[in-house]
C-alpha cells in the first residue's frame, strides 16, 4: 500500500471562486487528479511539510482553552466550522498555534472531520481532548461539550496557578536556607575552626564534624553537585517507570497536608473528566478509562481499572466502589447515588466542584501550614552554626581568663 501524502492546493470552483484545501494522495499527479475529479480547476498544488503525530507543540494551555471557548461561541452562532476556525486563526498572533488552527481549517474545508483534523495535532490538544471532540461530533452535541471542555481547561489552569503561587514562598525560603547552609558550613565555620586551632583551643567534637564537612565541601564540591544532579535525574527516571512512580506517589501521600491536596486534585479531575466524557456521548467504559488516565495519579488509575472491569462484566459501579481505596467516601456516595438515579453526569459535576473548592482552600492555606516548619528549620540552622562557633569560643575565653 502506497504512503498517503498531504498536498495543499489552490483551485477555482465552477462559480469561478478561488478555494483552498488539502488532498491526500500518493503523488502530486494523483492529487491533481483528485482535485480535478471534485469539479475544481487546480491552480497550485504543493506538498505539505510532514508533521509528527505525537509531537508536543509549545502551545500554552491558556491558548487551547480560549480557542475552545471561541469555537463553541461561533458554532452556537451557526457559523460554519471551517470559517470559524479561520476567523480564530486570523486573530491569533503569529506562532505555532496559529499554524495549527489554520491547518485544521484547511483539512475541514477539504472535507475532513474536525476530530480527525485535531488528531493530526494530538500533541497540542491531548488524547482526551480529541476523543471528547470525536464523541461530541458523533452525538451532535458539539456546542455543549466544547463549553464544558473550555470550563474544565480554565479550571485546571486556575488550579495550577494557585498551587504554584502557594508553593512559591516556601520554595524560595528553602532555597535561600540551603544556600546559606552551604556558605556557612563550607566557608565560615572552617575559618573560625582554623582560628581557634591556632589559639590552642581543643575543638569540640561537634565543631570538628562541621569543620570536616566544610573542608569536604571546599575540596569536593563537584561531588556534592554530582550527587545532587544524579539524585534528581534518578528520581525523574524512576517516576517515568510504573513501579518507581508508584513508590514516589506513595511516599508523597504519607505527608499529611500534601496528601489531602493530591487526593482532592485527583478526585476533582477524575470527576470532571468522567462527567465530560459521559456528556459528550462516550460509553461508560471509555469514560471511566479516560477519567482514570486524566487523574494523573496511579492509585486512582487503579481504582478506575476496578470500575472498568466491573462494568465490563455487567456489574454495577457501586459494587466496585467498595474496593476502591483512593476514591473518597463522599465521591463514592455521590457516584452510587448518580448511578441509581441515572444522573451520573450531574453528580460528577457536584463532586468536581466540591473538591475543587476544598483544594483551593487548602492551597491558599499552605503557606500558613508550612510557616511553622520553616521557622523550625531556620532555628535549627542558626543553632547548628552557633554551637559550632560558640562552643570553642567559650573554651578560648576560659583559657584567656
Amino acid at each position: 500500500m502506497s504512503t498517503q501524502l498531504s498536498f495543499e492546493y489552490t483551485a477555482i470552483d465552477k462559480r469561478g471562486a478561488k478555494c483552498r484545501g488539502v488532498a491526500k494522495a500518493a503523488t502530486e499527479v494523483d492529487a491533481y487528479r483528485q482535485v480535478t475529479a471534485a469539479g475544481l480547476t487546480p491552480v497550485k498544488i504543493k506538498q505539505m511539510a510532514a508533521k509528527r503525530m505525537g509531537k508536543r507543540r509549545s502551545v500554552r494551555a491558556k491558548d487551547v482553552a480560549h480557542f475552545t471557548y471561541q469555537l463553541s461561541v461561533l458554532i452556537s452562532a451557526r457559523v460554519p466550522i471551517g470559517e470559524s476556525l479561520r476567523g480564530i486563526a486570523e486573530q491569533e498572533p503569529p506562532g505555532k498555534f496559529r499554524d495549527v488552527v489554520f491547518d485544521i481549517a484547511k483539512r475541514i474545508e477539504a472535507g475532513g472531520r474536525i476530530a480527525d483534523a485535531m488528531e493530526e495535532h494530538v500533541g497540542v490538544f491531548g488524547a482526551l481532548y480529541v476523543s471528547t471532540v470525536r464523541a461530541a461530533e458523533q452525538s451532535g452535541n458539539m456546542v455543549k461539550v466544547l463549553e464544558y471542555l473550555s470550563e474544565m481547561l480554565e479550571r485546571n489552569i486556575e488550579m495550577k496557578q494557585a498551587v504554584r503561587s502557594a508553593l512559591m514562598y516556601p520554595i524560595c525560603v528553602v532555597s535561600v536556607l540551603c544556600i546559606a547552609c552551604f556558605f556557612l558550613v563550607g566557608f565560615v565555620i572552617p575559618k573560625f575552626a582554623k582560628m581557634f586551632a591556632q589559639k590552642g583551643v581543643d575543638l569540640p567534637i561537634f565543631t570538628k564534624i562541621m569543620m570536616a564537612i566544610g573542608i569536604s565541601i571546599q575540596n569536593y564540591w563537584y561531588l556534592y553537585l554530582a550527587v545532587l544532579v544524579g539524585g534528581a535525574f534518578a528520581i525523574r527516571t524512576a517516576y517515568k517507570r510504573p513501579k518507581g512512580r508508584w513508590a514516589i506517589e506513595a511516599a508523597l501521600h504519607r505527608i499529611p497536608y500534601l496528601r489531602e491536596i493530591l487526593i482532592g486534585l485527583a478526585v476533582a479531575r477524575f470527576s470532571r473528566v468522567f462527567g465530560l466524557c459521559l456528556n459528550s456521548g462516550l460509553g461508560l467504559i471509555d469514560s471511566l478509562h479516560m477519567a482514570g488516565k486524566a487523574s494523573a495519579r496511579p492509585m486512582l488509575e487503579k481504582d478506575a481499572e476496578r470500575l472498568v472491569d466491573q462494568v465490563r462484566t455487567g456489574g454495577r459501579i457501586s459494587v466496585a466502589l467498595i474496593a476502591c481505596e483512593y476514591i473518597t467516601p463522599f465521591a463514592k456516595r455521590m457516584l452510587t447515588s448518580g448511578e441509581e438515579s441515572a444522573e451520573l453526569t450531574r453528580m460528577c459535576s457536584i463532586i468536581a466542584r466540591q473538591y475543587e473548592r476544598d483544594t483551593a482552600t487548602l492551597t491558599k492555606n499552605i503557606a500558613t501550614v508550612i510557616e511553622p516548619v520553616l521557622i523550625v528549620l531556620i532555628a535549627a540552622v542558626v543553632l547548628v552554626v552557633a554551637l559550632a562557633i560558640f562552643l570553642p569560643m567559650w573554651d578560648m575565653v576560659k583559657l584567656l581568663s
